[in-house]
């Protein structure tokens, strides 16, 4: 009923108790779980990890905070872009919160999965802080019709508009469910429903009630329903959509 389009299972906290997370899972409905690369040295045991579990999903890609890890080439992202479990590219992007200029690197590391997106035919999953404004301009350049995701979004609407005009989806997180997240909540009354996906990244934000808590897929569910409540709707509306929308941006699944 439920799919959390953007975790982090391979992380020690929940890979060493992926039984009982799996089960969790299973009891609150959440069908699948996209399982979200961050570094290629990592990811072995994450394809490892999604082979093991027929509700899992994987991508391939290096997080734009990661400062210290090689360089990847658009070869070493492509050829595992083949596996037949990765259906995205990602997490990729900029992140200006902790690291300071030059950052060319980043953007050029960027543009590569952008690229690869492209030639791989598969959606990019993009993770912006405090670099919206760099971050649509590479998207624009970029110039890609495979588009993609805009992850744990928390930019205001003007900004998530930007992005539906470039054809991306917009990704809500635990974070709709926090009482001061006032721009977010504007932008899920506001986003279309066929553009509208739920995700955890765990094992971060976990939502009310479980704030402050190592977070996991199973509570994609108070995402769902903290939505549902914006919109006027129920849960399972929102949870028909998101799981719809799933399934269209990520057409890889249809292979599987």
């Amino acid at each position: 009923m439920y799919i959390d389009s953007h975790c982090h299972l391979d992380f020690p906290d929940l890979a060493a108790n992926i039984d009982s997370v799996l089960a969790s899972m299973h009891q609150h409905q959440v069908d699948k779980a996209l399982v979200v690369s961050v570094c290629l040295e990592d990811w072995p045991g994450l394809i490892q990890l999604v082979e093991a579990h027929d509700a899992l999903y994987a991508s391939v890609g290096v997080h734009p905070g990661y400062d210290t890890v090689p360089e990847p080439t658009f070869d070493d992202l492509f050829e595992r872009a083949r596996h037949p479990k990765v259906i995205a590219i990602g997490e990729t992007g900029l992140d200006y919160f902790r690291l300071e200029e030059p950052l060319d690197w980043q953007r050029r590391r960027f543009a590569l999965h952008l690229e690869v997106s492209k030639q791989s035919g598969l959606p990019s999953i993009i993770h912006t802080r405090n670099a919206y404004a760099d971050t649509l301009a590479i998207m624009r350049e970029a110039d890609s019709t495979v588009g993609g995701v805009m992850h744990c979004f928390s930019e205001d609407w003007d900004a998530a508009k930007q992005a539906l005009d470039l054809g991306f989806y917009i990704s809500l997180s635990g974070i709709v469910t926090f009482k001061s997240a006032h721009q977010v909540h504007e932008v899920a009354q506001k986003v279309p429903l066929d553009r509208l996906l739920i995700e955890t990244d765990s094992p971060y934000l976990a939502p009310v009630p479980y704030r402050g808590k190592t977070n996991q897929p199973a509570w994609v569910v108070h995402v769902a329903e903290r939505i549902a409540q914006l919109k006027g709707l129920s849960a399972a509306q929102v949870a028909q959509a998101s799981t719809h929308n799933f399934y269209q941006l990520f057409t890889k699944t249809h292979t599987l």
